[in-house]
């Protein structure tokens, strides 16, 4: 049998906010170009509906009740995840917090696309997309906040 001691131990840092501001930057960039560029190619832009923010929001309730039962079981309780639930929810987390930075950034960009624009729709388009971006904040939050809740407590020798 090896040794406990002899096996290779890491660690992993949290999404940086570096990560999170690219994102955000490439998002914000798309999110811009989107409603020129699909007036150009179909004579009008993209439309955002309500379904879209209460998508988004559904995702970030799912992944807070998901941060809150892990930082229950992890930090509260004491109890250890399977390894690959941990990893599982981890790469969920990074995943999740770095897309929920670009669809903020994007429905942001999109809303800003509209100052100026005289169409009757123009309010009811950035209105609906700041919504949107909000929900995808949430979504960002509540990931980092799993991230966070798949953390082992200090001392712990476990992974």
């Amino acid at each position: 049998m090896s040794d406990p001691e002899d096996e290779p131990r890491g660690s992993l840092r949290p999404t940086s906010g570096r990560a999170l501001a690219i994102s955000a930057v490439v998002g914000l960039a798309l999110g811009w170009g989107l409603h020129p560029l699909g007036r150009a190619a179909t004579g009008e832009a993209p439309r955002v509906s309500w379904l879209q923010p209460l998508a988004l929001t559904l995702v970030a309730v799912i992944l807070a009740f998901l941060a809150w039962h892990t930082w229950r079981t992890v930090q509260v309780q004491g109890h250890r995840l399977d390894p690959q639930h941990a990893v599982n929810r981890l790469v969920l987390a990074r995943a999740c917090a770095l897309v929920g930075a670009l669809v903020a950034a994007a429905y942001v960009g999109f809303a800003v696309g509209w100052i100026g624009d005289a169409s009757v729709l123009a309010d009811r388009w950035t209105t609906r997309s700041l919504v949107a971006a909000a929900a995808s904040a949430g979504v960002m939050g509540a990931s980092l906040a799993l991230e966070s809740a798949c953390r082992t407590p200090p001392g712990d020798g476990h992974p």
